[in-house]
C-alpha cells in the first residue's frame, strides 16, 4: 500500500471500462436449426475435456513482441494497463521469464519440476487446474517475479512513470546509529502497487473459492520480495571511520525470493473456504489455521509419477537422478520405485587453463566418463490407465 502523499508518484490507473451489450443474433433462425445448435454445444460441452484457462504468465514467452492485443488469457482491466503502459509490459515479460527459471531451479530435484510447455498459451498445461501446493507456489512466485522486476526497472530508469523510492528522505536511525537517506532507493512501493493491480484483477473479477486462494497466494508472493529489501550504505569520515552514513534500501537477489517461497511450499496449509467464501478455515480438525505468510492450497497433489494427461502431470519416465541420493533426486523416489536405466557417456570439458601473455587464456580438453541414471518407463498396462 502507498504511503499518504505518494500518489503524485504512481501512476494514475485506468478505470474499468462498462461492457459492451453482447449482440443478439439476428431474427429469422429456425426453431429446428437453433435446437440442432444446442444439441451440438451440449455435446461439445460433454465429450470434450474441461479446457484450460490461460493467463498473462504467457507474456514471458513473447519477450519483446508484446502487442496487447494479441496476449491470450488477459482480462480487459490487465488488458487496459498493457496498452497504457507497454514500457512496464516489457519488464513483466523480464519478470515472467525470470521467475520461471527460478521456480525450475526450486523444483529441479522434484517429480513436478515446473516443466513449461512449448507454444501453449497456460504455460504449464493441466497442472494448474488444481488447487494444489505446486498452483500456490506459482501463483506467488509469479506475483513475486513481476514485483522484483518493476521495482528493479524504476530504479534504473528504464521506466517514464517511476523512478527512485519518493519516500526515503531526510534522516533516519537503525542499530547502528543515525544516518541519511541518499542514493538511488528501489521503489518497492510503486512495484507492488503496480503488480497488484495488474496480476489480480482476473482474480478479482471472480468470487469463487479458487479466486480467493489464488489473492492469497499473490499477496504471499509480493510480501516476500518486500522481506528482503536490505539496506545498504557508504561511509563517510576520515580515514573511512563512518562518522556519516549515506544509506539506500536496495532488492536482494531473486534467489532468496525463490528460496524463502520454496520453504514456504514445504510448510503449506491445506484449507477450505467458509461459507461465505471471504476467508479460510483449516481443512481437518486439529490442523493449524493460516497465516497471512503462509501458502495455501485446497487439494492434494497427484504423485507425478505416470504420464495422465487429465492431471498435468508429465511423469518422471528419462528423468535423471541420483543413484546414491537418499533425497528427492534420487532414484529411488525419482523414479517412484520402477528402476533406472544407466548409460556410460563421455563428457568433454575444458581444463588445466592457463594465462598467457598478453591476453588468452588457452585450455586443454579433458575427457571424463560417467555413469548417467534415468528413470525407466512405466509398464505400458499402467500407462494406458493414466492416459
Amino acid at each position: 500500500m502507498l504511503r499518504p502523499g505518494g500518489a503524485e508518484e504512481a501512476a494514475q490507473l485506468p478505470l474499468r471500462r462498462a461492457r459492451a451489450p453482447v449482440p443478439l443474433p439476428p431474427d429469422g433462425y429456425r426453431a429446428p436449426a437453433r435446437l440442432g445448435l444446442a444439441c451440438l454445444v451440449l455435446l461439445l460441452l460433454l465429450t470434450l475435456p474441461a479446457p484450460v484457462d490461460t493467463s498473462w504468465w504467457y507474456i514471458g514467452a513473447l519477450g519483446a513482441r508484446v502487442i496487447c492485443d494479441n496476449i491470450p488469457g488477459l482480462v480487459s482491466r490487465q488488458r487496459q494497463l498493457c496498452q497504457r503502459y507497454p514500457d512496464i509490459m516489457r519488464s513483466v515479460g523480464e519478470g515472467a521469464r525470470e521467475w520461471i527459471r527460478e521456480c525450475q531451479h526450486q523444483f529441479r530435484h522434484h517429480r513436478w519440476n515446473c516443466t513449461t510447455l512449448d507454444r501453449d498459451h497456460t504455460v504449464f498445461g493441466r497442472v494448474m487446474l488444481r488447487s494444489s501446493r505446486e498452483a500456490a507456489f506459482v501463483y506467488a512466485i509469479s506475483s513475486a517475479g513481476v514485483v522484483h522486476a518493476i521495482t528493479r526497472a524504476c530504479s534504473q530508469g528504464e521506466l517514464s512513470v517511476c523512478s527512485c523510492d519518493p519516500y526515503t528522505r531526510g534522516r533516519h536511525r537503525d542499530q547502528r546509529g543515525d544516518f541519511d537517506w541518499g542514493g538511488c532507493s528501489d521503489n518497492i512501493h510503486y512495484g507492488v502497487r503496480f503488480a497488484k493491480a495488474f496480476v489480480d484483477a482476473k482474480e478479482k473479477r471472480l468470487k469463487d473459492a479458487r479466486a480467493l486462494m489464488n489473492l492469497h497466494n499473490n499477496r504471499c508472493g509480493r510480501t516476500a520480495v518486500r522481506r528482503f529489501l536490505k539496506l545498504e550504505c557508504k561511509c563517510h569520515g576520515v580515514s573511512g571511520s563512518c562518522t556519516l552514513r549515506t544509506c539506500w534500501r536496495a532488492l536482494s537477489d531473486f534467489r532468496r525470493t525463490g528460496d524463502y517461497l520454496r520453504r514456504r511450499y514445504d510448510g503449506a496449509v491445506q484449507v477450505t473456504a467458509t461459507q461465505d467464501g471471504a476467508n479460510f478455515t483449516a481443512a481437518r480438525q486439529g490442523y493449524r489455521r493460516a497465516t497471512r505468510t503462509d501458502l495455501v492450497y485446497f487439494d492434494n497433489s497427484p504423485d507425478y509419477c505416470v504420464l495422465d494427461k487429465a492431471a498435468g502431470s508429465l511423469g518422471t519416465a528419462g528423468r535423471v537422478c541420483s543413484k546414491t541420493s537418499k533425497g528427492t533426486d534420487g532414484c529411488e523416489i525419482m523414479c517412484c520405485g520402477r528402476g533406472y536405466d544407466t548409460t556410460r557417456v563421455t563428457r568433454v570439458t575444458q581444463c588445466e587453463c592457463k594465462f598467457h601473455w598478453c591476453c588468452a587464456v588457452r585450455c586443454k580438453e579433458c575427457r571424463n566418463t560417467v555413469d548417467v541414471h534415468t528413470c525407466k518407463a512405466p509398464k505400458k498396462a499402467e500407462w494406458l490407465d493414466q492416459t
